[in-house]
């Protein structure tokens, strides 16, 4: 683990909430040097604090107007291996996650669809189909607010 400061918070949480700001205006917020605010984000990287960048694209604008999340127990863990299944599940492109998690279900998903119509066909054709799958719940996202992250 790292050890960070103050700064170091005010810096990730910048970052959170808009990755392409340079390391000169983000300073100049800051009250900090470029040099020193690009030590300082090197520092986060190359300690594996910072990750990556990622795009936030509008799902909406792309066609895609229904976030649905499934809950998903495997009916036969024996049979089908958790890497297989992830490995099939991945594959899907409508699907934006995979998480594997402690609880009821044992794999918790991300899709995107069209619509509801769109959604239906893909659990039905895609996932459904897939060997080992069981109950499968559905939770539809009727919106969403991302929040910056356990950053003190």
């Amino acid at each position: 683990m790292i050890e960070m400061d103050a700064t170091d918070r005010l810096i990730l949480r910048a970052l959170v909430k808009d990755a392409t700001q340079s390391a000169s205006a983000l300073g100049r917020s800051l009250g900090l040097s470029q040099p020193a605010t690009w030590r300082r984000i090197r520092r986060l990287r190359d300690s594996g604090v910072i990750r990556g960048q990622r795009l936030d694209l509008d799902r909406e604008k792309l066609g895609f107007g229904v976030t649905v999340f499934l809950g998903i127990k495997l009916a036969t863990k024996g049979r089908v291996s958790l890497e297989d299944f992830e490995r099939a599940v991945s594959a899907i492109p409508e699907v934006q996650t995979v998480e594997h998690v402690l609880g009821v279900y044992d794999y918790r998903l991300r899709v995107v669809a069209r619509d509801i119509a769109d959604f239906e066909r893909v659990l039905r054709r895609r996932i459904m189909m897939m060997p080992g799958v069981g109950d499968v719940e559905a939770n539809v996202l009727l919106s969403e607010e991302r929040l910056p992250g356990p950053i003190e």
